[in-house]
Protein backbone atom coordinates (compact mmCIF):
# COMPACT_ATOMS: atom_id res chain seq x y z
CA UNK A 1 0.00 0.00 0.00
CA UNK A 2 0.69 3.09 -0.04
CA UNK A 3 1.85 6.54 2.02
CA UNK A 4 -2.20 7.78 2.48
CA UNK A 5 -3.96 5.20 2.25
CA UNK A 6 -3.40 4.71 6.35
CA UNK A 7 -5.13 6.06 9.40
CA UNK A 8 -4.73 5.83 13.10
CA UNK A 9 -8.31 6.29 15.65
CA UNK A 10 -8.77 6.22 19.44
CA UNK A 11 -11.04 7.20 21.58
CA UNK A 12 -11.23 10.56 23.45
CA UNK A 13 -10.88 8.77 26.52
CA UNK A 14 -7.45 7.05 25.57
CA UNK A 15 -6.13 10.10 23.97
CA UNK A 16 -7.25 12.23 27.06
CA UNK A 17 -5.12 9.25 28.98
CA UNK A 18 -1.87 9.36 26.36
CA UNK A 19 -2.08 13.61 26.92
CA UNK A 20 -1.75 13.32 30.25
CA UNK A 21 1.15 10.93 30.55
CA UNK A 22 2.92 12.34 27.54
CA UNK A 23 3.09 16.15 27.77
CA UNK A 24 5.34 16.05 31.43
CA UNK A 25 5.00 18.98 33.66
CA UNK A 26 9.29 19.71 33.48
CA UNK A 27 8.92 19.44 29.33
CA UNK A 28 10.83 16.68 28.86
CA UNK A 29 9.82 13.91 26.21
CA UNK A 30 7.96 10.71 27.15
CA UNK A 31 6.70 7.92 25.65
CA UNK A 32 4.39 4.24 26.39
CA UNK A 33 3.48 1.52 24.15
CA UNK A 34 -0.17 1.34 22.57
CA UNK A 35 -2.27 -1.92 21.77
CA UNK A 36 -4.66 -1.86 18.30
CA UNK A 37 -6.96 -3.48 16.36
CA UNK A 38 -7.00 -3.52 12.69
CA UNK A 39 -9.54 -2.14 10.56
CA UNK A 40 -9.38 -3.11 6.75
CA UNK A 41 -11.58 -0.73 4.39
CA UNK A 42 -11.38 -1.04 0.63
CA UNK A 43 -8.64 1.36 0.21
CA UNK A 44 -7.63 2.27 3.50
CA UNK A 45 -5.65 0.36 7.01
CA UNK A 46 -6.86 1.78 10.46
CA UNK A 47 -4.94 1.33 13.74
CA UNK A 48 -7.86 1.61 16.29
CA UNK A 49 -6.05 2.31 19.55
CA UNK A 50 -7.45 0.40 22.07
CA UNK A 51 -5.55 0.30 25.69
CA UNK A 52 -1.99 1.50 26.16
CA UNK A 53 0.84 0.00 28.46
CA UNK A 54 2.31 3.09 30.14
CA UNK A 55 5.95 2.19 31.95
CA UNK A 56 6.41 0.68 35.30
CA UNK A 57 8.91 1.84 37.42
CA UNK A 58 12.85 1.21 35.71
CA UNK A 59 10.72 0.29 31.95
CA UNK A 60 12.13 3.67 30.94
CA UNK A 61 14.65 6.35 30.92
CA UNK A 62 13.23 10.17 30.49
CA UNK A 63 16.57 12.36 30.01
CA UNK A 64 15.28 15.25 27.42
CA UNK A 65 14.62 12.35 24.80
CA UNK A 66 12.77 8.98 26.11
CA UNK A 67 14.16 5.76 25.70
CA UNK A 68 12.58 2.36 26.55
CA UNK A 69 14.64 -0.52 28.47
CA UNK A 70 14.36 -3.89 26.46
CA UNK A 71 12.03 -5.34 29.68
CA UNK A 72 9.07 -2.59 28.58
CA UNK A 73 8.98 -4.08 24.83
CA UNK A 74 9.04 -7.37 26.10
CA UNK A 75 6.76 -7.50 28.41
CA UNK A 76 4.29 -4.83 25.27
CA UNK A 77 4.82 -7.61 22.70
CA UNK A 78 3.79 -10.89 24.99
CA UNK A 79 0.94 -8.37 25.67
CA UNK A 80 -0.26 -7.72 22.45
CA UNK A 81 0.48 -11.29 21.05
CA UNK A 82 -2.00 -12.72 23.89
CA UNK A 83 -4.32 -10.37 22.99
CA UNK A 84 -4.24 -11.00 19.67
CA UNK A 85 -3.64 -6.78 18.92
CA UNK A 86 -0.88 -4.68 17.22
CA UNK A 87 1.88 -2.96 19.23
CA UNK A 88 2.42 0.88 18.71
CA UNK A 89 4.89 3.25 20.38
CA UNK A 90 4.03 7.02 21.06
CA UNK A 91 6.10 9.54 22.28
CA UNK A 92 5.84 13.45 22.78
CA UNK A 93 7.59 16.14 21.03
CA UNK A 94 6.67 18.87 23.89
CA UNK A 95 8.15 21.90 21.64
CA UNK A 96 6.59 20.54 18.34
CA UNK A 97 3.61 22.22 16.60
CA UNK A 98 1.20 20.34 14.26
CA UNK A 99 1.88 17.05 12.42
CA UNK A 100 5.32 16.30 13.15
CA UNK A 101 8.44 14.68 11.34
CA UNK A 102 10.82 12.36 12.81
CA UNK A 103 13.95 12.43 13.93
CA UNK A 104 17.11 10.02 13.34
CA UNK A 105 16.75 8.67 17.28
CA UNK A 106 13.06 8.43 16.08
CA UNK A 107 13.44 6.66 13.33
CA UNK A 108 15.71 4.43 15.00
CA UNK A 109 13.49 3.45 17.55
CA UNK A 110 10.77 2.64 15.29
CA UNK A 111 12.48 1.22 12.64
CA UNK A 112 14.87 -1.26 14.68
CA UNK A 113 11.65 -2.89 16.30
CA UNK A 114 9.24 -3.38 13.39
CA UNK A 115 10.52 -6.66 12.55
CA UNK A 116 10.79 -8.03 15.97
CA UNK A 117 7.10 -6.62 16.56
CA UNK A 118 5.98 -8.01 13.36
CA UNK A 119 6.93 -11.51 14.07
CA UNK A 120 4.94 -11.61 17.68
CA UNK A 121 2.32 -10.04 16.27
CA UNK A 122 1.94 -10.68 12.61
CA UNK A 123 1.09 -6.79 12.08
CA UNK A 124 3.03 -3.28 11.17
CA UNK A 125 4.39 -1.58 13.95
CA UNK A 126 2.87 1.64 14.47
CA UNK A 127 4.28 5.20 15.20
CA UNK A 128 2.33 7.78 16.89
CA UNK A 129 3.80 11.56 17.91
CA UNK A 130 1.98 13.85 20.46
CA UNK A 131 2.96 17.08 20.04
CA UNK A 132 2.83 20.36 22.56
CA UNK A 133 -0.56 21.76 21.11
CA UNK A 134 -2.20 18.54 21.39
CA UNK A 135 -1.71 17.32 17.62
CA UNK A 136 -1.17 13.93 16.66
CA UNK A 137 0.79 12.40 13.75
CA UNK A 138 1.46 8.94 13.02
CA UNK A 139 3.02 6.16 10.35
CA UNK A 140 3.02 2.24 9.74
CA UNK A 141 6.10 0.62 9.27
CA UNK A 142 4.81 -1.81 6.38
CA UNK A 143 6.94 -5.27 5.78
CA UNK A 144 7.60 -4.73 2.14
CA UNK A 145 9.81 -7.86 1.77
CA UNK A 146 11.92 -10.56 4.26
CA UNK A 147 13.95 -8.17 6.82
CA UNK A 148 12.87 -4.87 5.08
CA UNK A 149 10.24 -2.71 6.85
CA UNK A 150 9.71 1.17 4.90
CA UNK A 151 7.43 3.87 7.00
CA UNK A 152 4.12 4.37 5.36
CA UNK A 153 2.78 7.97 6.54
CA UNK A 154 -0.56 8.05 7.94
CA UNK A 155 -2.70 10.67 5.88
CA UNK A 156 -5.06 11.32 9.39
CA UNK A 157 -4.82 10.62 12.93
CA UNK A 158 -8.48 10.73 14.14
CA UNK A 159 -9.98 11.07 17.90
CA UNK A 160 -13.40 9.77 18.66
CA UNK A 161 -15.76 11.09 21.39
CA UNK A 162 -18.17 13.91 22.61
CA UNK A 163 -16.48 15.89 19.65
CA UNK A 164 -14.64 14.81 16.54
CA UNK A 165 -10.93 15.76 16.41
CA UNK A 166 -8.77 14.72 13.16
CA UNK A 167 -5.39 15.27 12.29
CA UNK A 168 -4.28 16.15 8.65
CA UNK A 169 -0.55 15.16 7.26
CA UNK A 170 -0.36 18.19 5.00
CA UNK A 171 1.74 16.67 2.21
CA UNK A 172 -0.79 13.88 2.10
CA UNK A 173 -3.94 16.04 2.56
CA UNK A 174 -2.81 19.69 1.28
CA UNK A 175 -5.28 22.43 2.51
CA UNK A 176 -7.80 22.73 -0.19
CA UNK A 177 -8.11 26.31 -2.49
CA UNK A 178 -10.74 28.32 -1.11
CA UNK A 179 -12.70 28.99 -4.02
CA UNK A 180 -15.00 31.91 -5.53
CA UNK A 181 -18.13 29.82 -5.04
CA UNK A 182 -17.18 29.10 -1.59
CA UNK A 183 -17.15 32.70 -0.46
CA UNK A 184 -19.63 32.68 1.65
CA UNK A 185 -20.19 29.28 3.27
CA UNK A 186 -16.12 30.32 4.10
CA UNK A 187 -17.15 33.45 5.70
CA UNK A 188 -19.20 31.48 8.59
CA UNK A 189 -16.62 29.48 9.87
CA UNK A 190 -13.14 30.45 8.99
CA UNK A 191 -10.46 29.09 6.27
CA UNK A 192 -9.26 26.99 8.69
CA UNK A 193 -12.41 24.96 9.79
CA UNK A 194 -13.33 24.88 5.63
CA UNK A 195 -10.10 23.00 5.71
CA UNK A 196 -10.94 20.44 8.24
CA UNK A 197 -14.21 19.79 6.62
CA UNK A 198 -13.51 19.85 3.39
CA UNK A 199 -10.46 17.28 3.71
CA UNK A 200 -12.92 14.91 5.67
CA UNK A 201 -13.93 11.78 3.50
CA UNK A 202 -17.75 11.03 3.62
CA UNK A 203 -19.62 8.54 2.60
CA UNK A 204 -23.32 8.64 2.05
CA UNK A 205 -25.23 5.16 3.07
CA UNK A 206 -28.46 5.19 0.78
CA UNK A 207 -28.51 7.36 -2.13
CA UNK A 208 -32.94 8.04 -1.75
CA UNK A 209 -34.08 11.09 -1.35
CA UNK A 210 -32.67 12.06 1.77
CA UNK A 211 -29.21 10.53 0.73
CA UNK A 212 -29.28 12.68 -2.44
CA UNK A 213 -30.15 15.74 -0.96
CA UNK A 214 -27.37 14.97 1.96
CA UNK A 215 -24.90 14.89 -0.91
CA UNK A 216 -26.20 17.57 -3.14
CA UNK A 217 -25.67 19.96 0.28
CA UNK A 218 -22.01 18.53 0.83
CA UNK A 219 -20.92 18.63 -2.91
CA UNK A 220 -22.08 22.52 -2.45
CA UNK A 221 -20.33 22.98 1.07
CA UNK A 222 -17.10 21.59 -1.03
CA UNK A 223 -16.38 18.69 0.88
CA UNK A 224 -13.92 17.23 -1.67
CA UNK A 225 -14.44 13.16 -1.38
CA UNK A 226 -17.94 11.79 -1.24
CA UNK A 227 -18.65 8.17 -1.57
CA UNK A 228 -22.09 6.78 -2.13
CA UNK A 229 -23.22 3.00 -0.87
CA UNK A 230 -26.36 2.05 -2.75
CA UNK A 231 -27.00 -0.83 -5.23
CA UNK A 232 -31.09 0.34 -6.17
CA UNK A 233 -31.65 1.57 -9.50
CA UNK A 234 -33.94 4.89 -10.21
CA UNK A 235 -37.75 4.26 -11.27
CA UNK A 236 -40.79 6.02 -12.16
CA UNK A 237 -42.40 6.17 -8.96
CA UNK A 238 -39.04 7.87 -7.33
CA UNK A 239 -38.69 11.04 -9.55
CA UNK A 240 -41.22 12.89 -6.80
CA UNK A 241 -38.57 12.87 -4.21
CA UNK A 242 -35.07 12.48 -5.60
CA UNK A 243 -33.12 15.69 -6.85
CA UNK A 244 -30.97 14.03 -9.27
CA UNK A 245 -32.59 12.19 -11.15
CA UNK A 246 -34.49 13.15 -14.28
CA UNK A 247 -36.92 10.51 -16.38
CA UNK A 248 -34.03 10.13 -18.73
CA UNK A 249 -32.16 8.51 -15.59
CA UNK A 250 -34.95 5.74 -14.95
CA UNK A 251 -33.37 2.41 -15.03
CA UNK A 252 -29.72 2.83 -14.00
CA UNK A 253 -27.63 3.01 -10.93
CA UNK A 254 -28.44 5.68 -8.34
CA UNK A 255 -24.84 5.92 -7.53
CA UNK A 256 -23.87 6.75 -11.09
CA UNK A 257 -26.47 9.08 -11.40
CA UNK A 258 -26.18 10.96 -8.60
CA UNK A 259 -22.05 11.11 -8.91
CA UNK A 260 -22.45 12.38 -12.41
CA UNK A 261 -25.19 15.13 -10.94
CA UNK A 262 -23.29 16.76 -8.28
CA UNK A 263 -19.79 16.99 -10.53
CA UNK A 264 -21.32 20.26 -12.07
CA UNK A 265 -22.33 21.21 -8.85
CA UNK A 266 -18.96 20.32 -6.82
CA UNK A 267 -17.75 23.73 -5.38
CA UNK A 268 -14.28 22.12 -4.69
CA UNK A 269 -11.16 22.61 -6.55
CA UNK A 270 -10.55 19.05 -6.81
CA UNK A 271 -13.96 17.06 -6.30
CA UNK A 272 -14.26 12.89 -6.19
CA UNK A 273 -17.61 11.23 -6.37
CA UNK A 274 -17.27 7.76 -6.08
CA UNK A 275 -20.29 5.50 -6.46
CA UNK A 276 -20.11 2.20 -4.93
CA UNK A 277 -22.94 -0.48 -6.36
CA UNK A 278 -23.37 -2.88 -3.00
CA UNK A 279 -25.61 -2.50 -0.28
CA UNK A 280 -23.51 -1.74 2.70
CA UNK A 281 -24.49 -5.34 4.26
CA UNK A 282 -22.57 -6.88 1.66
CA UNK A 283 -18.49 -6.95 2.08
CA UNK A 284 -17.90 -3.99 -0.70
CA UNK A 285 -20.43 -2.29 0.79
CA UNK A 286 -19.01 -2.51 4.05
CA UNK A 287 -15.84 -2.34 3.27
CA UNK A 288 -16.06 0.92 1.39
CA UNK A 289 -18.09 2.49 4.72
CA UNK A 290 -14.82 1.73 6.86
CA UNK A 291 -12.75 4.37 4.40
CA UNK A 292 -14.96 6.96 5.23
CA UNK A 293 -13.95 9.44 8.22
CA UNK A 294 -17.53 10.27 8.76
CA UNK A 295 -20.62 8.13 7.41
CA UNK A 296 -24.17 9.53 6.25
CA UNK A 297 -26.62 6.55 7.19
CA UNK A 298 -29.89 7.05 4.72
CA UNK A 299 -31.12 3.98 4.72
CA UNK A 300 -34.55 2.82 5.89
CA UNK A 301 -34.54 -0.57 6.70
CA UNK A 302 -33.12 -2.52 9.94
CA UNK A 303 -29.80 -4.62 8.48
CA UNK A 304 -27.87 -1.68 7.08
CA UNK A 305 -28.56 0.68 10.21
CA UNK A 306 -27.48 -2.88 12.25
CA UNK A 307 -24.16 -2.50 10.38
CA UNK A 308 -23.79 1.21 10.67
CA UNK A 309 -24.18 1.11 14.52
CA UNK A 310 -21.47 -1.72 14.69
CA UNK A 311 -19.32 0.64 12.46
CA UNK A 312 -19.89 3.72 14.60
CA UNK A 313 -18.66 1.69 17.87
CA UNK A 314 -16.77 -1.34 16.86
CA UNK A 315 -14.57 1.13 13.24
CA UNK A 316 -14.43 4.23 15.39
CA UNK A 317 -16.52 6.11 12.61
CA UNK A 318 -19.17 8.51 13.55
CA UNK A 319 -22.18 8.06 12.12
CA UNK A 320 -24.65 11.18 11.28
CA UNK A 321 -28.22 9.14 10.97
CA UNK A 322 -31.32 10.35 9.92
CA UNK A 323 -35.19 8.83 9.08
CA UNK A 324 -39.15 9.95 8.22
CA UNK A 325 -42.01 8.30 9.44
CA UNK A 326 -45.58 9.48 8.27
CA UNK A 327 -48.61 8.49 8.89
CA UNK A 328 -52.37 9.19 7.50
CA UNK A 329 -55.65 8.40 8.90
CA UNK A 330 -58.54 6.82 7.76
CA UNK A 331 -59.49 9.57 5.61
CA UNK A 332 -55.87 9.49 3.87
CA UNK A 333 -55.41 13.02 5.57
CA UNK A 334 -51.88 13.13 7.18
CA UNK A 335 -52.29 12.30 10.73
CA UNK A 336 -48.28 12.76 11.71
CA UNK A 337 -45.41 13.21 9.98
CA UNK A 338 -41.80 13.34 11.80
CA UNK A 339 -38.51 13.10 11.10
CA UNK A 340 -35.29 13.11 13.90
CA UNK A 341 -31.47 13.08 13.13
CA UNK A 342 -28.92 11.62 15.67
CA UNK A 343 -25.04 11.51 15.65
CA UNK A 344 -23.82 7.59 17.07
CA UNK A 345 -20.19 7.97 18.44
CA UNK A 346 -18.64 6.65 20.97
CA UNK A 347 -20.31 7.60 24.50
CA UNK A 348 -23.52 8.53 22.59
CA UNK A 349 -26.59 6.28 22.48
CA UNK A 350 -26.27 3.81 19.55
CA UNK A 351 -28.93 3.78 17.08
CA UNK A 352 -30.83 0.49 18.56
CA UNK A 353 -30.90 2.30 21.62
CA UNK A 354 -32.45 5.51 20.59
CA UNK A 355 -35.29 3.02 18.58
CA UNK A 356 -33.79 4.06 15.08
CA UNK A 357 -34.40 0.17 13.95
CA UNK A 358 -35.85 -3.46 15.68
CA UNK A 359 -32.88 -5.24 16.13
CA UNK A 360 -35.80 -8.43 15.97
CA UNK A 361 -35.80 -7.44 12.28
CA UNK A 362 -32.14 -7.70 11.19
CA UNK A 363 -32.76 -11.38 10.99
CA UNK A 364 -35.52 -10.96 8.81
CA UNK A 365 -34.58 -9.35 6.78
CA UNK A 366 -31.20 -11.54 5.85
CA UNK A 367 -33.77 -14.10 5.15
CA UNK A 368 -35.60 -12.68 2.71
CA UNK A 369 -38.75 -11.91 4.34
CA UNK A 370 -38.90 -7.82 4.34
CA UNK A 371 -38.81 -8.29 1.25
CA UNK A 372 -41.96 -11.39 0.56
CA UNK A 373 -45.16 -9.85 -0.39
CA UNK A 374 -46.63 -12.81 1.45
CA UNK A 375 -45.21 -11.43 4.66
CA UNK A 376 -45.40 -7.91 4.31
CA UNK A 377 -48.91 -8.15 3.82
CA UNK A 378 -49.80 -10.34 6.85
CA UNK A 379 -48.48 -7.88 8.80
CA UNK A 380 -50.77 -4.79 10.76
CA UNK A 381 -52.26 -2.26 8.49
CA UNK A 382 -50.05 0.29 10.69
CA UNK A 383 -47.19 -1.36 10.63
CA UNK A 384 -44.04 0.33 10.09
CA UNK A 385 -43.40 -2.01 7.70
CA UNK A 386 -45.88 -0.75 5.60
CA UNK A 387 -44.82 2.27 5.56
CA UNK A 388 -44.31 4.26 2.54
CA UNK A 389 -45.34 8.10 2.93
CA UNK A 390 -42.67 10.36 1.59
CA UNK A 391 -42.36 13.91 1.09
CA UNK A 392 -39.83 15.51 -1.02
CA UNK A 393 -40.39 18.61 1.52
CA UNK A 394 -39.73 16.10 4.29
CA UNK A 395 -36.75 14.53 2.87
CA UNK A 396 -35.23 18.39 2.79
CA UNK A 397 -35.92 18.89 6.30
CA UNK A 398 -34.38 15.68 7.78
CA UNK A 399 -31.32 15.85 4.94
CA UNK A 400 -30.79 19.49 6.45
CA UNK A 401 -30.73 17.94 10.36
CA UNK A 402 -28.01 15.32 8.88
CA UNK A 403 -25.99 18.05 7.98
CA UNK A 404 -26.42 20.12 10.77
CA UNK A 405 -25.55 17.09 13.21
CA UNK A 406 -21.94 16.61 11.47
CA UNK A 407 -21.14 20.34 11.23
CA UNK A 408 -22.05 20.72 14.64
CA UNK A 409 -19.97 17.95 15.65
CA UNK A 410 -16.82 18.71 14.05
CA UNK A 411 -17.28 22.49 14.28
CA UNK A 412 -18.11 22.52 17.86
CA UNK A 413 -19.18 26.31 17.92
CA UNK A 414 -18.65 27.88 21.28
CA UNK A 415 -17.23 24.70 22.65
CA UNK A 416 -20.74 22.79 21.71
CA UNK A 417 -20.62 19.84 19.77
CA UNK A 418 -23.51 17.75 20.95
CA UNK A 419 -27.26 18.80 19.45
CA UNK A 420 -28.42 15.23 21.14
CA UNK A 421 -30.97 13.39 19.27
CA UNK A 422 -33.70 15.71 17.43
CA UNK A 423 -36.65 14.67 16.74
CA UNK A 424 -39.21 17.22 14.68
CA UNK A 425 -43.11 16.91 14.81
CA UNK A 426 -44.60 18.47 11.47
CA UNK A 427 -47.74 18.38 13.33
CA UNK A 428 -48.00 20.60 15.86
CA UNK A 429 -44.51 22.53 14.70
CA UNK A 430 -42.66 21.29 17.26
CA UNK A 431 -39.04 20.03 18.05
CA UNK A 432 -38.54 17.44 20.86
CA UNK A 433 -34.88 16.01 22.66
CA UNK A 434 -35.23 12.70 23.46
CA UNK A 435 -33.23 12.61 27.01
CA UNK A 436 -31.08 9.58 26.69
CA UNK A 437 -27.49 10.58 26.54
CA UNK A 438 -26.29 6.84 27.03
CA UNK A 439 -27.44 3.31 25.40
CA UNK A 440 -29.44 1.69 27.98
CA UNK A 441 -28.35 -1.40 30.19
CA UNK A 442 -27.16 -4.65 28.46
CA UNK A 443 -26.83 -2.85 24.76
CA UNK A 444 -23.72 -4.38 23.91
CA UNK A 445 -22.32 -2.16 21.38
CA UNK A 446 -20.59 0.04 24.04
CA UNK A 447 -18.37 -3.07 24.88
CA UNK A 448 -17.55 -3.28 21.28
CA UNK A 449 -15.33 0.43 21.01
CA UNK A 450 -12.18 -0.83 19.13
CA UNK A 451 -12.61 -3.64 17.90
CA UNK A 452 -12.62 -3.10 14.69
CA UNK A 453 -11.58 -6.36 12.02
CA UNK A 454 -11.41 -8.50 15.59
CA UNK A 455 -15.36 -8.25 16.40
CA UNK A 456 -16.76 -11.29 16.86
CA UNK A 457 -20.06 -10.07 15.44
CA UNK A 458 -20.65 -11.55 11.98
CA UNK A 459 -23.53 -8.15 10.06
CA UNK A 460 -22.27 -8.70 6.87
CA UNK A 461 -23.62 -11.19 3.90
CA UNK A 462 -25.40 -11.83 0.39
CA UNK A 463 -28.07 -9.96 -0.78
CA UNK A 464 -31.40 -11.96 0.09
CA UNK A 465 -32.76 -13.27 -3.33
CA UNK A 466 -36.38 -11.81 -2.67
CA UNK A 467 -34.63 -8.04 -3.02
CA UNK A 468 -32.51 -9.56 -5.87
CA UNK A 469 -35.82 -10.47 -7.50
CA UNK A 470 -37.56 -7.29 -6.69
CA UNK A 471 -34.54 -5.21 -8.18
CA UNK A 472 -35.12 -7.58 -11.28
CA UNK A 473 -38.29 -7.27 -12.06
CA UNK A 474 -38.40 -3.51 -11.97
CA UNK A 475 -35.61 -3.85 -14.51
CA UNK A 476 -37.63 -6.11 -16.93
CA UNK A 477 -40.27 -3.34 -16.26
CA UNK A 478 -37.97 -0.49 -17.40
CA UNK A 479 -36.70 -2.85 -20.04
CA UNK A 480 -40.52 -2.97 -21.57
CA UNK A 481 -40.23 0.84 -21.72
CA UNK A 482 -37.11 0.36 -23.68
CA UNK A 483 -34.86 1.57 -20.80
CA UNK A 484 -32.42 -1.24 -20.80
CA UNK A 485 -29.91 0.73 -18.53
CA UNK A 486 -30.00 -1.55 -15.03
CA UNK A 487 -30.74 -4.62 -17.26
CA UNK A 488 -27.13 -4.29 -18.61
CA UNK A 489 -25.36 -3.31 -15.57
CA UNK A 490 -26.31 -5.79 -13.14
CA UNK A 491 -27.53 -8.62 -15.23
CA UNK A 492 -24.98 -10.89 -14.48
CA UNK A 493 -25.35 -10.35 -10.94
CA UNK A 494 -28.80 -11.32 -11.08
CA UNK A 495 -27.62 -14.50 -13.37
CA UNK A 496 -24.66 -15.63 -10.88
CA UNK A 497 -26.76 -15.39 -7.52
CA UNK A 498 -30.25 -16.34 -8.63
CA UNK A 499 -30.21 -19.04 -11.13
CA UNK A 500 -33.27 -19.57 -10.51
CA UNK A 501 -34.32 -16.21 -11.60
CA UNK A 502 -35.52 -16.93 -15.46
CA UNK A 503 -38.29 -19.18 -13.13
CA UNK A 504 -38.88 -16.61 -10.63
CA UNK A 505 -39.48 -13.90 -13.17
CA UNK A 506 -41.86 -15.41 -16.06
Amino acid sequence: MTEGTFSVAMTEKVAATARRHLLRADGQEDLCFALWHPSEGATRSSALIHELLLPRYGERNVHGNASFEAAFLERALTTAAALGSGLALMHSHPMGRGWQGMSRDDIAAEHGKAAAVFGATGKPFVGLTLAGDEAWSARFWERTAPRTYERRWCRTVRVIGDRFDIHYMDELAPRPRVTSQQIRTVSAWGEDCQADLARLRIAVVGTGSVGGIVADILARTGFQHVDFIDFDIVEDRNLDRLIYATRNDIGMLKTDVLAAHLKSRATAEHFVANPVDAAVFEEKGFRAALDADLIFSCVDRPWGRHVLNLIAYAHLIPVIDGGIAARTNRHGKIAAADWRAHTATVGRPCLSCLGQYDPALVQLEREGFLDDPKYIDALPKDHPLKARENVYAFAMSCASFQVLQALAYKLAPLGLSNPGPQLYHFVGSFMEQPDLHRCKEGCSFPSLVATGDSCAFSVTGPRPANMLITVAKSAIAERKKGRLGFVLQCGEEIRRRLPFAKKELR
